[in-house]
């Protein structure tokens, strides 16, 4: 190995234990994560072989690092495939959950791979014309009270399993999610890039256009300015749920935020050690919430407390977008110390003690945790859509191709 800056600053010890996890972990892809599926090859990072929407644009992410695209188009093509005439585009493959839509990541994952490929003819065709047809689903049909803001079926839907009380119970459909709405201004931005490549400037600067007004309403209704922080809405009472969870940060990562307000959520709540900044942060749930917990059981994967390593890397890079350098590398160190103190990587993390919860092993997108110092350092966000990707920078650095099968 190499002397690089990136060694140097982890340590050579660290350096060689986080090279022989991602090792592990690679491997683990190759073997159990890669599977076949009506005929195509797809990834997921479940051992239950279910397929998700939003693991799947963190999982190729990870993938990304190590010069590996296919699945971003594979997952995506068979995503689009099952979509029905009126855009629904089902968040599973094998389970089918009802009047949940895949969460607003399919136009990035096309994007991620684009930019990964410069391929920019694909998607073409009827795949173009799903992928638009999916994300006008979520504006006509989600949005009930026509303001311009989405709902989530349920607090299932927001992949925040258990977070009931601020984003509703199964098939409520009334919730106006921060973080769906942050999510759906990046989609926004994703197809205005992919429709100027293909040479719709119109459809481009619609999406743009469409982008510029989410981000206004967003940033208007969600903010709270009493409390400092992003609420979600009750579309049916007009009032903010003042619920405080992780998907309050989102808009961080997304730039929603004007700086006077990133300002105020990151020093009042982000980084408050009676809040979020827990002992392994960041935590999915505020600790002064009367329903917080680290070992919850009542609804899926436990959200209201413990530690997501997806949450973490979108919050590194909002840090960084905002000027909070400093805490950004204080969360990246802390996530890989995190990663790497249980033997294997796991789905999520005690906040208070660092034990690792969920699938073990886990082979998703809780390796991203392995990955944010290092971009920190390189100063790379591969989250950045208008900047060209370093695409297979981590097999380069490590010197650990995708394929390599030796030790």
């Amino acid at each position: 190995m190499t002397d690089h800056p990136v060694e140097r600053a982890l340590g050579a010890e660290t350096f060689a234990r986080l090279r022989a996890r991602l090792r592990e972990t690679n491997a683990l892809i190759r073997e159990r994560g890669i599977r076949e599926y009506e005929g195509r090859r797809l990834v997921t990072g479940y051992s239950s072989r279910e397929f998700y929407d939003w693991d799947l644009y963190f999982e190729n992410l990870y993938l990304a690092a190590f010069g590996v695209a296919e699945f971003c188009r594979s997952n995506l093509e068979a995503f689009l495939a099952r979509q029905l005439v009126n855009g629904f585009t089902a968040r599973t493959l094998l389970k089918i959950r009802p009047y949940q839509q895949f969460k607003p990541f399919l136009a990035q994952i096309a994007l991620l791979y684009c930019r990964q490929t410069e391929d920019w003819s694909w998607p073409d065709g009827a795949l173009w014309e799903r992928l638009v047809r999916y994300l006008d689903y979520w504006f006509w049909y989600c949005d009930f009270d026509k303001n311009g803001l989405a709902v989530w079926d349920s607090a299932d839907h927001s992949g925040m399993d258990n977070q009931i009380r601020r984003a509703g119970a199964y098939g409520e459909q009334r919730v106006e999610g921060v973080d769906l709405n942050c999510y759906l201004l990046r989609e926004l931005e994703a197809m205005a890039i992919l429709a100027e490549r293909r040479g719709d400037a119109p459809a481009a600067e619609n999406y743009r256009a469409h982008a510029r007004g989410l981000r206004e309403t967003a940033g208007r209704v969600f903010w709270d300015d009493g409390a400092g922080f992003f609420f979600d809405r009750d579309e049916r009472s007009g009032e903010r749920i003042r619920v405080k969870s992780a998907a309050g940060f989102i808009p961080l990562w997304t730039g929603a935020a004007s700086p006077e307000q990133a300002e105020r959520l990151v020093k009042e709540h982000l980084a408050n050690p009676a809040e979020f900044w827990l002992a392994w942060p960041v935590a999915s749930w505020a600790a002064d919430e009367p329903d917080y917990g680290q070992e919850l059981h009542d609804w899926g994967c436990n959200w209201r407390g413990t530690t997501w390593i997806p949450v973490n890397y979108m919050l590194m890079h909002g840090l960084i977008r905002y000027g909070f350098r400093e805490l950004a590398e204080t969360l990246a160190r802390r996530s890989l110390e995190l990663v790497l103190k249980n033997p294997a990587t796991r789905e999520y993390y005690n906040a208070e003690t660092g034990a690792g919860l969920g699938l073990d092993p886990f082979w998703g997108w809780s390796n991203l945790g392995c990955l944010m110092l290092p971009e920190l350092l390189l100063g790379l966000d591969p989250t950045d859509q208008e900047r060209p990707f370093p695409a297979g920078w981590a097999a380069g650095l490590f010197e650990l191709p995708f394929t390599e099968e030796k030790p």
